[in-house]
């Protein structure tokens, strides 16, 4: 019984290595010195499609559209998919400038049903490159043109830098919240350009050539789905590239009803994802012998940061009991140095990437965090949330120019 129950041990600590590991690699590497990625500069601007997917967005969306129209040029256009609206979003983006299609489809709803129909609309005049802009998110200045001469150059692809805004007096779960997505968004990805391999989409601030993206089916109500486009464009053939210099930024939601429900969609789908495709990518992996199937498939195994440090402490509770009561010590020596890892890597993250926004103290406040997160995850294992909700916005000093 001893024998087996130390099996299971060192079984559970050893699974467990391989999303704590991949974590600690991915967050030493983007602490390195930047490595030159020999990306050469576009010597002609494409012309560029600027989509905007919104839904009932009337109260934020010309703050968005105000960021992105003066990094525009006369061959460029702005393009806002009013998607199921029921207010003015509409009037207020031609006001401001843009272009406005309206879409009404009750029985298809999500961002991937909004983009297929921008997409469908641009294809009679098609332009080099398209660009993807949330309706709630502030475009950095030049963004727009750094990852669109990128996706033009690498004919692949690219992916901005996408993080959350500090609210004026973050409470400690807001506050290891944007820790979390900014060791997602941006720590992650760049270690992994530093080891010369492809990321994720996140999003939002997302540029594609032409070329490939029209060979793509956006019309679906998968919850993830920049996630799952990303993996679809992998085994294509187009990898996504990392452009941690141009730079987008959302509001983290101050209700919590609304954070609850954002988290939920992301997180949820998360898994999800992890579960039906790291097998596929594994499969791929074998067939065609690229390094960047396995090197995405070990980094979709990392799951959300605050389910990891729950099963890594679930793990070391019942490995510190057997230790103690039957004398069984090698898997509470495994899980403790897979906690020293856990605790590098979100440590590191935190000093390179973080320490100007976020005070030491943020790290003290991980295991109030995780306890937040428990009936997400409970969620999960009952009814996982398939469907795509729109999560309620606030109207904040930090989505204002």
């Amino acid at each position: 019984m001893n024998q087996l129950l130390n099996f299971l041990l060192v079984a559970i600590a050893l699974f467990l290595l391989i999303p704590i590991g991949v974590l600690w690699v991915e967050c030493l590497a983007a602490a390195l010195p930047k490595r030159q990625t020999g990306q050469e500069l576009c010597m002609n601007r494409p012309a560029i499609a600027v989509l905007v997917p919104a839904h009932d967005e009337a109260g934020g969306i010309n703050t968005t559209l105000r960021t992105v129209l003066p990094q525009l040029t006369h061959q460029d256009r702005l393009i806002v998919i009013a998607d199921n609206c029921t207010d003015e979003t509409a009037t207020v983006a031609r006001e401001a400038g843009a272009t406005v299609i309206e879409r009404h489809d009750l029985e298809h709803r999500g961002k991937g049903y909004a983009l297929d129909f921008g997409l469908k609309f641009l294809a009679s005049a098609p332009p080099d490159v398209v660009v993807v802009v949330d309706a709630d998110c502030l475009v950095a200045d030049g963004a727009i043109a750094q990852i669109s001469c990128l996706a033009a150059t690498s004919q692949r692809p690219v992916q901005a830098s996408y993080l959350l805004t500090q609210p004026p007096k973050p409470s400690p779960a807001a506050a290891v919240s944007i820790l979390a997505f900014t060791v997602k968004n941006l720590v992650r990805p760049f270690g992994l350009t530093q080891l010369r391999q492809p990321c994720l989409l996140t999003g939002t601030g997302m540029a594609f050539p032409w070329s490939v993206i029209h060979q793509v089916c956006w019309a679906s109500g998968n919850i993830v789905e920049d996630m799952q486009l990303s993996l679809d464009l992998l085994l294509a053939g187009y990898p996504t590239v990392f452009c941690a210099e141009a730079s987008v930024t959302g509001a983290l939601p101050q209700q919590t009803q609304a954070a609850v429900s954002q988290r939920t969609r992301w997180e949820h789908g998360h898994l999800q994802t992890l579960f039906s495709q790291v097998p596929r990518l594994l499969k791929a992996w074998i067939s065609q012998k690229r390094f960047s199937l396995l090197a995405i498939a070990l980094d979709l195994c990392v799951p959300p940061l605050s389910l990891l440090v729950m099963l890594w402490s679930a793990a070391l509770i019942a490995a510190g009991i057997t230790s103690l009561a039957l004398g069984l010590h090698l898997p509470m020596l495994l899980l403790a140095l897979e906690g020293l890892l856990l605790f590098t890597a979100v440590t590191v993250a935190w000093a390179k990437f973080a320490r100007h926004r976020l005070p030491l103290v943020t790290l003290l406040s991980v295991p109030l965090y995780v306890l937040w997160k428990i009936p997400l995850y409970f969620a999960f294992l009952r009814k996982p949330q398939t469907k795509w909700v729109r999560t309620e916005r606030d109207l904040t000093k930090s989505q204002e120019l």
